[in-house]
């Protein structure tokens, strides 16, 4: 065998193990294989081994897994003239490889873009008290937004959160007057209504004393143990009203005599200055 024939056969199978490694391709679990056959799409493979055809088959991988994009802080004016900073965070991950690399040059800077101009345009359309209570409607608007505005990139956004609302400093401090003026408020009518529930309940409890008059007895002498417990040097016994009109009715009264009535004296006596007829007794001096 010739030298020139040994180096045409080594040639050839150097060519050959080019050809090999340069056609085989292992894409992972989460990537997708976009194959292009001398500019044509021919489609996504993998994951696993394949082959190509090389210098006529180009592969472009793409990544599956769902990608975290910080979204920058924007300076935003909402819809009560109130400038604020908002960040936020966008979660996505690409459905369809083909259309993620043929729709568009780079769909992770395109997604980022569309997210902070969307959230610069909604969170202009809403005030600022909407803003801090309804968090996550304003999350599931701008998801739906996006979304849709990305899905001819084969994109699918699962998840926006608004992560941090920056204030002003003189916005903070008169949310914070505007709070405990609340506070403030709430602790007027929560006291008001403790004194309606008491006044209703001291009237309940008087009607019953009124309907059983020994209910009052038996409240004095509570009243009168709870004081005595304290070692008090001076007993204050209240009288109750009834026992004084009970007191006031038995005593007796005189009954002063009718001008009709005449005197128990013989007829024709005369009545002397020493002895006061009946009627100028009863007059008093």
């Amino acid at each position: 065998m010739s030298q020139a024939l040994l180096y045409g056969i080594g040639a050839a199978l150097v060519l050959i193990i080019f050809i090999v490694v340069a056609s085989v391709r292992i894409v992972a679990e989460y990537e997708r294989g976009v194959i292009f056959r001398l500019g044509r799409v021919m489609g996504a493979k993998g994951p696993g081994l394949f082959f190509i055809i090389p210098l006529v088959d180009r592969m472009v991988k793409v990544n599956l897994q769902t990608v975290t994009a910080d979204i920058p802080p924007q300076d935003v004016i909402t819809k009560d003239n109130v400038t604020l900073r908002v960040n936020a965070v966008a979660y996505f991950n690409v459905v369809e490889p083909v259309r993620a690399v043929v729709a568009i040059q780079n769909y992770l800077v395109g997604t980022s873009q569309i997210a902070q101009t969307t959230l610069r345009s909604i969170l202009g359309q809403v005030e600022l008290d909407d803003l801090l209570l309804k968090r996550d409607e304003i999350n599931r608007q701008l998801q739906q937004i996006i979304d849709e505005l990305t899905n001819p990139w084969g994109i699918k956004v699962t998840l926006v959160e608004v992560k941090d609302v920056e204030l002003p400093e003189s916005m903070r401090r008169a949310m914070g007057r505007q709070a405990e003026a609340e506070r403030e408020r709430r602790s007027k009518v929560i006291h008001a209504q403790g004194e309606f529930e008491a006044a209703a309940a001291l009237g309940n409890a008087a009607g019953v004393l009124e309907v059983h008059p020994a209910a009052m007895q038996l409240r004095v002498l509570s009243t009168m143990v709870e004081v005595a417990a304290e070692k008090n040097s001076t007993l204050i016994f209240p009288i109750p009203v009834e026992l004084l009109r009970l007191i006031d009715a038995a005593t007796p009264r005189g009954k002063a005599p009718s001008p009709t009535d005449e005197p128990d004296s013989p007829a024709g006596a005369l009545t002397t200055p020493d002895e006061p007829s009946p009627e100028s007794s009863d007059i008093p001096r």
